[in-house]
């Protein structure tokens, strides 16, 4: 019987993080300083040792748009898209995709990106449909710096997937979830078909002791290399 088919995107679709570069492009075409970049970078530093909530860096972050016009925001991002983000899909990304289109699963896009970000996946792609994080925009057409509901990160991503799945009369015992990250536990201890692709090394472990399946889907399609850490796109931006 056809279900839903949840995939995360950074690092499960593509190879890399795509909020990482978009700060290091941020910083590049001046759109923030200095400062807000290794404010940032400490951030998810504090964050990958355990140190900080990811919550709470969202929440600066979106608060960080408050008065920046929706449509300028809209237009960066498709930039940002064409030529930062659209090669890096995972050789195996679309097959697995396929699959489950040849299933007649809906495939839903569920991540902490952007709606413009995600929008922009999900055409390309030919996704179902996306639950991310989305910015509450003003009568004028600025961010207030305010999202819209609560965030879909970590455990927030579980809130999103069951109302989903509750509006559709789908239970996510029947469902499938992707991702590498551990952060996302919350989400595979619910799915019925929770899968594990190029995890991180918690997550690998974690699956290895539950026996979840994990699926190692290759590198970026054109080989680009998303590698380079924050502080040396600081040294780029300079």
């Amino acid at each position: 019987m056809p279900a839903i088919a949840f995939f995360d995107f950074d690092e499960t679709l593509i190879v890399g993080n795509s909020g990482q570069l978009w700060i290091r492009r941020e910083l590049r075409e001046g759109n923030i300083t200095p400062t807000q970049f290794l404010r940032a970078a400490v951030w998810m530093l504090r964050y990958k040792m355990g140190w900080a909530s990811m919550d709470d860096a969202l929440r600066t972050a979106i608060g960080s748009l408050r008065g920046q016009s929706e449509q300028a925001l809209r237009a960066r991002t498709r930039a940002f898209y064409e030529t930062e983000v659209r090669m890096l899909y995972r050789t195996g990304a679309r097959p697995a995709l396929e699959r489950h289109r040849t299933r007649g699963d809906a495939i839903v896009l569920l991540t902490a990106s952007s709606v413009y970000l995600s929008e922009l996946v999900a055409a390309e792609l030919g996704l179902d449909d996306v639950l991310c994080n989305r910015f509450e925009v003003d009568e004028a057409g600025a961010h207030t710096g305010r999202p819209v509901g609560s965030l879909c990160f970590g455990a927030g991503k579980l809130g999103y997937a069951e109302a989903y799945a509750r509006q559709r009369g789908v239970s996510l015992s029947d469902c499938w979830f992707y991702t590498d990250s551990y952060s996302d536990l919350p989400v595979l201890e619910r799915m019925g078909h929770p899968v594990v692709v190029n995890p991180d090394p918690r997550l690998r472990r974690e699956a290895e002791r539950r026996g979840w399946p994990v699926e190692w889907w290759g590198d970026a399609l054109s080989g680009a290399d998303p590698g380079a850490s924050l502080f040396a796109g600081s040294q780029q931006g300079g």
